[in-house]
């Protein structure tokens, strides 16, 4: 018992250390789904919460860059669809302005690929704004590698269609 409260204590030291060595890259992800800066700081610390309630899942600590990234992006997924359900019980009359043009940096690609579905933008965003492998993008996302490979040709299809339907027009 003691030896296993000492395990925890000591993945949880791991964690906030490792955490507040990539402070900015976790912030950067969760605004690359929010937009806002308020929101993607939530998202972050909602993030932060869950892992250090669910560090005992993390069985060996070498993996716990993946974990805290999968834990990440699932937590920017489900704020970001709660958000959207709340904004659709306002009425017209009274819809927020949710883009803070202060914090978009106007990039014409960033604002297509936030137009994918999220299993193909969390690719598209893991891939190629973090740099990630397509064997770490499977495992962050719990899925086969062969099918990271499959969206992540899906997403540039559809982004490569976008960028030429803008041209011919």
């Amino acid at each position: 018992m003691e030896n296993r409260k000492k395990q925890k204590e000591e993945k949880i030291k791991k964690l906030v250390n490792y955490i507040h060595q990539n402070q900015e890259k976790w912030y950067r992800l969760a605004y690359s789904y929010a937009k806002e800066q308020e929101m993607a700081l939530d998202i972050v610390q909602e993030a932060i919460t869950k892992a250090i309630s669910k560090i005992d899942t993390l069985k060996q600590i070498e993996y716990m860059q993946t974990w805290f990234y999968r834990i990440l992006v699932n937590t920017a997924i489900d704020e970001i669809k709660k958000r959207k359900k709340q904004q659709e019980l306002i009425p017209d009359d009274y819809s927020l302005d949710v883009t803070n043009e202060e914090w978009i940096t106007g990039l014409e690609l960033y604002q297509k690929v936030d137009t994918l579905p999220p299993k193909l933008k969390t690719i598209i965003i893991l891939r190629f704004f973090e740099d990630k492998k397509l064997s770490e993008i499977a495992q962050i996302t719990s899925t086969n590698e062969n099918t990271v490979k499959t969206r992540l040709y899906k997403a540039l299809q559809k982004l490569k269609i976008q960028i030429q339907e803008e041209e011919y027009e």
